[in-house]
């Protein structure tokens, strides 16, 4: 069995899911997210510099200079379904971290999601399509230290064919993935089409 984060039952189950639960669709807002630009390939991680894997601690805050996000962090799973939980609608700047995954700074792939939008307007990641390669990413933990991350992508992907292995898979160095809803709205469902993933890796 290949080493994951998840179990295959739960992998297998996001896949399908395709993180229906992350964003709403209950924006009032005149114009959809930012979408990336495809100008970068996320999943070619850019070389870490030689850091040793930080021990588990769970991240507390997220930062993200570039989209004026500053951001508290709780702790989240998955639902019966294998749908990945995202924070409460009522709390729309907070974001999440994957806690059955690796916390941010140890060797692996760390996943925080939130929210594109709410009834009261954009939510904690709405611009995480306008992140660029080499922007920079700061998670503070629980054990005061601050983990930064460098952009190496953006990419949005339908929901239907979520990356899995891209976001979930076994990694060698410390890597960084936040999720969110992008693309078209559908109405009819009540969702956005896409989910909008940001590929970092540890710089410092």
């Amino acid at each position: 069995m290949r080493t994951y984060h998840l179990s295959e039952l739960l992998v297998a189950a996001l896949a399908v899911a395709g993180l229906a639960l992350v964003g709403t669709g209950v924006t009032r807002l005149p114009a959809r997210p930012p979408q990336p630009n495809g100008a970068a390939v996320p999943h070619r991680t850019v070389p870490a510099p030689s850091l040793p894997p930080l021990p588990r601690a769970a991240p507390v805050e997220v930062r993200i200079p570039a989209i004026d996000v500053r951001a508290p962090l709780v702790a989240v799973a998955a639902d019966a379904a294998g749908a990945l939980e995202v924070p409460p609608l009522d709390r729309p700047r907070v974001a999440g971290w994957y806690r059955p995954g690796v916390s941010p700074g140890e060797t692996g792939n760390a996943v925080l999601v939130g929210h594109v939008d709410s009834p009261d307007g954009p939510a904690v990641f709405f611009h995480l399509g306008q992140l660029r390669p080499g922007d920079t990413i700061e998670v503070v933990r629980t054990d005061d230290r601050v983990v930064r991350f460098a952009v190496d992508g953006v990419e949005a992907y339908p929901k239907e064919r979520f990356p899995t292995d891209l976001v979930y898979g076994p990694g060698g160095a410390a890597g960084l993935r936040l999720i969110t809803c992008g693309g078209r709205f559908d109405r009819d469902e009540g969702e956005y089409v896409d989910n909008v993933i940001v590929f970092a890796t540890r710089a410092s």
